[in-house]
């Protein structure tokens, strides 16, 4: 058996059923999807994310990255993105895992090991690439921990640091680095990223987040388009239509509700940009994608086919 192979394995008798499931180890999160789904909104943090079984893209803004079985994604700012799950059978079911990065291993290793050679780090805050074999391996252990708690505790957090530590030393180091770093302009980026996503629903302009920022708003605008493949407008209104879409969907609220409570002064205004973010007018979008969640025919179908992917 591979090593994907084996992941799968051991990963399969921790999924009770599809859905994002949490596990003992803390920041490890196991997902299964049984189908394909509809493209879903998802807010990614800091994180790495394996696809062990199946495909899905990710759609950043106007770009759209793929993955399959063995790829591997590194997160390192909060990031709105559409997860679409791609290849999924009942028999063969999507898998992947998420794993959380803990800021203080983070600071440790970038301090205990050695930088890369000088070379540019891509400004992008979400990429995807082939996991190495020493990677899946360390991801093999850890995930066997989940057979073993009372292994846990002392073997947990060693298994967590070797994976962290294969990213620190291959093609993705400066990137890792660059999740740590307080100074720069990327992390600046960062900042001005979790204060919209505080802030989201209130009305401010380019200059106020480039005072934010330290920088001049040319020069915002331009790194923070590097960074999320959008503009900070771009950025706000993905998060407020994502918002409300949730909204509306989970909570059944109506379409003014939902605009109101999001930001949005206008209800028509906020139909004109749903429309042009998701391709249809909200009520309409919302109905299918109950139509899509009760074709799964299971409780708590409806929250399931919004966080899949």
């Amino acid at each position: 058996m591979d090593t994907l192979s084996e992941i799968a394995s051991v990963m399969a008798r921790h999924l009770p059923g599809d859905g994002f499931h949490g596990t003992p180890i803390e920041r490890l999160t196991l997902v299964r999807s049984s189908t394909v789904t509809l493209p879903m909104p998802n807010v990614y943090r800091p994180q790495l994310c394996l696809v062990v079984q199946g495909r899905k893209d990710v759609t950043l803004g106007g770009r759209v990255l793929r993955y399959a079985a063995g790829r591997h994604g590194l997160v390192t700012h909060d990031l709105p993105a559409f997860g679409r799950v791609m290849e999924a059978t009942p028999h063969r079911p999507y898998l992947c895992m998420y794993l959380d990065f803990d800021p203080v291993m983070l600071g440790s290793l970038s301090l205990r090991v050695p930088p890369p050679p000088e070379a540019p780090c891509p400004p992008e805050g979400k990429t995807v690439s082939d996991a190495s074999p020493a990677l899946l391996e360390a991801a093999l252990r850890l995930v066997r921990l989940l057979d073993e708690p009372a292994a846990l505790p002392v073997l947990g957090p060693l298994a967590e640091q070797e994976i962290v530590y294969r990213l620190f030393t291959g093609p993705d180091g400066a990137r890792m680095r660059q999740i740590g770093f307080s100074q720069g302009r990327v992390a600046r980026i960062g900042r001005v990223m979790a204060w919209i996503g505080k802030h989201y629903r209130e009305r401010y302009g380019i200059e106020q987040l480039a005072a934010q920022a330290g920088m001049s708003a040319s020069s915002l605008y331009e790194h923070f388009r590097a960074v999320t493949s959008m503009t900070p407008l771009q950025f706000q209104k993905q998060l407020r239509l994502q918002e409300a879409r949730s909204l509306m969907l989970v909570q059944d609220l109506d379409v003014a509700t939902a605009a109101m409570r999001v930001g949005y002064e206008s209800p028509s205004q906020f139909g004109r940009e749903y429309r042009r973010h998701f391709g249809e007018a909200p009520a309409r979008d919302v109905a299918r994608l109950r139509a899509a969640a009760g074709a799964l025919d299971v409780p708590g179908a409806r929250e399931r086919a919004w966080n899949v992917g």
